[in-house]
């Protein structure tokens, strides 16, 4: 059977950084997202008794499967599914990969939605969401609706992701801003391992879910001013882990650094926005509907800009009726 699915990557604006559970992938700590609406994967999965291996193709590049984390997950839907049939997978990006932009996310969350329905299983949003977490954490958050909150739990059966508030409950806008698109120098998976390393990470612990719980009621009264402020607060800290972790982790390049200094000028100017990072070099601005095309006329004049994304919220995996073979 064939399927194929369409999954959003997403911006966490409180991020989660470390595993408590490699295998399970749980987190240690919880997160909250919103899913994005320019950065897309779309993946199209068939299993077949005529396939002799799984095949897998993302981008237009075969992958190698020996040892592949897709392939791993895909044993995960065959196990759930009781099947043993090879696949064939073939995947594709709107937006570049290995840069920060959460590719995992969306790329994971659309092969466990359009694997699980091609293998035949009938999971529901919570048991979709535990899979993707297994393939990539991030993954989870893709799959729910709109702005989503991510548990961080003890147990595989209570860390999942679930929407609190729909894509239409604030006009928000995530302008990214491309500064580079090569491949980032630590995959976000192994720069992980070293969260334990830096002095800062047990401080964070002992205030993040104080976080989690403010800016949920930021997000549902639509104080933008405090927002932006606690999500800019918030990428800065934890990108201070990362720089203080043994070996450094310093993802950010000259022209990630120039927009986070020009952002607090053009709010002395005026012009609401905050930014946010994730593990890589592109930068997200965060502003309103009605300061959207502000921003992106500033951005449009920076050299250092390869490119514009404009995101608004949007509405998580599903399954759709165009496949990509």
């Amino acid at each position: 059977m064939k399927s194929t699915a369409v999954a959003p990557s997403n911006i966490a604006f409180i991020k989660y950084w470390g595993k408590k559970d490699e295998v399970l992938r749980l987190p240690e700590n919880g997160s909250i997202s919103m899913n994005l609406s320019g950065l897309q994967t779309i993946t199209t999965v068939e299993f077949s008794p005529e396939y002799k291996n799984d095949s897998i193709e993302i981008n237009s590049t075969q992958e190698i499967s020996e040892g592949n984390r897709v392939v791993t997950h895909l044993n995960r839907v065959r196990t759930l599914a009781r099947i043993s049939e090879f696949a064939k997978v073939v995947s594709k990006n709107n937006f570049p990969i290995g840069t920060g932009l959460s590719s995992s996310a969306s790329g994971f969350a659309a092969l466990t939605v359009a694997a699980a329905s091609a293998a035949g299983l009938h999971l529901n949003e919570k048991e979709l969401s535990i899979l993707a977490r297994q393939g990539s954490g991030s993954a989870c958050r893709s799959i729910p609706n709109g702005f989503v909150e991510w548990l961080d739990g003890d147990t595989s059966e209570s860390s999942y992701a679930h929407s609190i508030s729909a894509a239409e409950h604030w006009d928000l806008v995530d302008v990214i801003a491309v500064v580079s698109e090569k491949r980032k120098d630590v995959p976000t998976s192994e720069g992980q391992k070293l969260i334990g390393t830096s002095p800062f990470f047990s401080i964070r612990k002992t205030h993040i879910q104080e976080k989690i719980d403010k800016i949920k009621k930021l997000l549902a009264k639509k104080n933008f001013p405090e927002f932006g402020e606690l999500i800019e607060a918030e990428a800065l800290e934890l990108h201070a882990i990362m720089i203080t972790s043994n070996p450094s982790l310093i993802y950010w390049t000259p022209g990630t650094l120039l927009i986070m200094k020009l952002i607090k000028t053009w709010r002395k100017e005026g012009i609401p926005v905050y930014f946010t990072i994730n593990t890589g070099q592109d930068i997200h601005l965060i502003c309103q509907k009605d300061s959207m095309d502000k921003v992106k006329e500033r951005l449009e004049k920076l050299g250092e800009v390869k490119d514009i994304i404009i995101n608004h919220p949007t509405q998580g995996t599903r399954i759709v009726a165009t496949p990509l073979f």
